[in-house]
C-alpha cells in the first residue's frame, strides 16, 4: 500500500504542477466570479488542506484513547457534482500569488507531510486510529492519507475548468 500511495501522491501533485505551469500571473490570479476561486487560490487551498491533514493525522496518532473508525466513502471527495464549502481554516486568502510562490507552498506542504509519513515505522497503525474529518466524521487515518490525493484530483478538475473559461 505504502508504495502505491507514494506513487499516487507524486502523480497527482505532478498533475497539479503541469496544469499551472505556463500560466501567466494574470491567468493564475483571475477570478471568474465573486464566489469563485482563482487557480492560485485553488492551489493555496491545496497547500492549506495538506498542512491541516498532516496535523490531523499526527493528532490522531498521538491520542492515547484514539479509536478505530469504520472506513468512509472518501472516494466521494473527487465528485465535483457535490459542492462542499471549505472549512474556514483551509479557505485561501485573496492576495495574488506568483507561480514560484505557489510551487514553493505546494512543495512545503508535501515535504512536511512526507517527512511525517516517512517517520512512521509501522504504517498499519494508521488504519487503527482515527481523527474527525469535517465532512466524513471520524475517519481512519489511512483514509486521511488517501484524501490528500483524492482532494487534489477534485481540484485538478476545478483548475482545468477555470483554465477552460479564462
Amino acid at each position: 500500500m505504502t508504495e502505491n500511495v507514494m506513487e499516487i501522491l507524486l502523480s497527482t501533485r505532478n498533475k497539479v504542477l503541469d496544469e499551472i505551469s505556463g500560466l501567466s500571473y494574470e491567468q493564475l490570479n483571475k477570478k471568474l466570479g465573486v464566489e469563485t476561486w482563482s487557480v492560485a487560490q485553488v492551489c493555496h487551498h491545496l497547500y492549506l488542506t495538506e498542512s491541516v491533514f498532516t496535523q490531523a493525522i499526527s493528532f490522531g496518532l498521538a491520542k492515547s484513547n484514539g479509536k478505530k473508525a469504520e472506513p468512509k466513502p472518501v472516494q466521494l471527495a473527487v465528485d465535483r457534482s457535490q459542492k462542499v464549502k471549505a472549512p474556514d481554516m483551509v479557505v485561501p486568502g485573496d492576495e495574488p500569488l506568483e507561480l514560484e510562490k505557489i510551487t514553493e507552498l505546494l512543495n512545503q506542504s508535501r515535504n512536511l507531510f512526507l517527512e511525517f509519513y516517512n517517520q512512521l515505522e509501522d504504517k498499519s497503525i494508521l488504519a487503527e486510529k482515527s481523527a474527525k474529518h469535517p465532512l466524513f466524521g471520524y475517519t481512519p487515518l489511512d483514509q486521511w492519507v488517501d484524501l490528500i490525493y483524492l482532494h487534489e484530483e477534485r481540484h485538478i478538475e476545478q483548475i482545468r475548468e477555470i483554465k477552460s473559461l479564462l
